[in-house]
């Protein structure tokens, strides 16, 4: 079975970046009717919050996002203490004394001299004494993974071929000197005690990857099984890297600012893909089409006024039975598909309910006269209908007598009757109006 995770880390809030990161590997596993794990990876004591894992949790909610087991990594750290114990014993986990100052020398002065900054491995030639004399001093060590020579190699379901020469990259950071242990153990321990089948995630962990590959064989004794799939990060609209510091692209304020959750998932589901971008109703229509292979290697562009667009076009065909439980009661079915299509977010509900309840707030308008006559004609029509009819019965008999027509004739009775210069046929909307609501608005328009 298909198993995958999302893993954030409770140390912000999630953005635009992380929604994309968790609804990939969501669809990818129902598309296979896998399963879906969420981990906070909340190992940093010192910058993990409650309430940052909290809005995580609500941020998942709200996207949509169910997940079928769930786990903590600040649970589980007698788990990592044992597995370090056995790189130990068996040699691949060896202990640095280099101070952050002496490990920035060394990398400096490699780049100054046009080598990569690889770690020189000087701790692994440090002898009893030697460690002895540092812990002397007060050194606490640093606890380094030890990678085989060779190629590293897989086959990413969107890159394709991948190769890394080991001897290229350095002996990654697994403990830290004041005993934190660092992703990549604890993402590895995890990934296999929890079966993940599959990691999905930015490519900005490719070089994380080839390292983990060879941890994993470490760990279990057996080949790496676990596949990988690491997709472009997003840019903005200019090319260049998205900021987390723009508290726009929070999830949190595109959730305040009245945005559809599934406006966000089906952006992030076709982004960067050889699929248009198109509204959908739910997360399981999305799930039908996902594939790894409609994915591009050229990063995509977010820019968040597609969010915009995007949610008035999903607003546009969404059923009153989807946000039924969201409206306001004066909303019914019937004045939900009239007015759906002028929405730009759900928090505009708030004004066209206005045109249906006392709220709608009436100022005198700069054709009083004009408008008298308007409530003159509909108050003698008084034996007419009040339905989808009244409006063509009201204006012609207007028109008439006026001789007004087009644009003068209808907006003046628009603008008073509903507040917008613009809106779904008024002939709809009348009938919501009610006579009396009508004439008054009408009268106080007058002054």
């Amino acid at each position: 079975m298909v198993r995958v995770r999302f893993a954030p880390s409770p140390t912000g809030l999630l953005h635009i970046g992380n929604a994309r990161a968790a609804v990939l590997p969501w669809l990818f596993a129902r598309h296979h009717k896998g399963e879906f794990m969420l981990r906070l990876d909340d190992t940093d004591r010192e910058r993990s919050t409650e309430a940052f894992a909290a809005a995580i949790l609500d941020d998942m909610a709200w996207l949509g996002l169910s997940y079928d087991l769930s786990a903590k990594q600040s649970d589980r750290f007698d788990r990592y203490y044992e597995e370090m114990q056995k790189l130990i014993t068996s040699g691949r986990l060896y202990p640095c004394y280099e101070t952050p100052e002496e490990l920035d020398f060394k990398r400096k002065r490699l780049l100054a001299k046009g080598e990569p900054p690889i770690y020189d491995r000087a701790a692994l030639t440090l002898t009893d004494a030697d460690r002895a004399q540092y812990e002397a001093e007060g050194r606490k060590p640093h606890w380094r993974f030890k990678l085989m020579s060779g190629k590293i190699t897989w086959n990413d379901h969107i890159r394709g071929a991948v190769e890394f020469e080991s001897n290229r990259i350095s002996d990654p950071v697994l403990v830290r000197a004041d005993g934190v242990y660092l992703y990549t153990l604890a993402s590895v321990i995890d990934d296999v005690d929890f079966g993940i089948t599959h990691i999905v995630r930015g490519e900005d962990h490719v070089t994380n990857t080839a390292t983990q590959i060879q941890l994993f064989e470490a760990i279990t004794g057996t080949p790496c099984t676990v596949e990988f799939a690491h997709f472009t990060l997003l840019v903005d609209k200019n090319g260049q890297g998205l900021s987390k510091r723009l508290g726009s692209l929070s999830l949190q304020s595109m959730r305040e600012k009245g945005l559809s959750p599934m406006a966000v998932n089906c952006l992030m589901a076709r982004l960067g893909t050889s699929l248009p971008v198109e509204p959908a109703l739910s997360l399981d229509d999305l799930a039908q089409t996902f594939s790894f292979s409609i994915f591009s290697r050229t990063a995509p562009h977010f820019d968040d006024h597609d969010l915009d667009i995007l949610n008035h076009k999903l607003l546009t065909i969404t059923p009153y039975e989807h946000v039924k439980d969201r409206l306001p009661n004066i909303i019914n079915a019937s004045l939900w598909e009239l007015i759906r299509g002028n929405l730009e977010s759900m928090d505009d509900i708030a004004n066209w309910g206005k045109i249906v309840s006392d709220a709608l707030h009436v100022i005198v308008h700069e054709e009083a006269d004009y408008l008298k006559e308007a409530r003159d004609v509909l108050t003698a029509l008084d034996d007419m209908p009040w339905d989808a009819t009244t409006w063509g019965l009201w204006t012609n008999a207007l028109k008439e007598k006026t001789g007004r027509k087009g644009r003068a004739l209808f907006m003046p009775l628009r603008q008073v009757l509903t507040g917008f210069d613009h809106g779904p046929e008024m002939k709809d909307l009348l009938p919501h109006i009610g006579r009396d609501r009508a004439i008054a608005r009408l009268t106080k328009a007058i002054g």
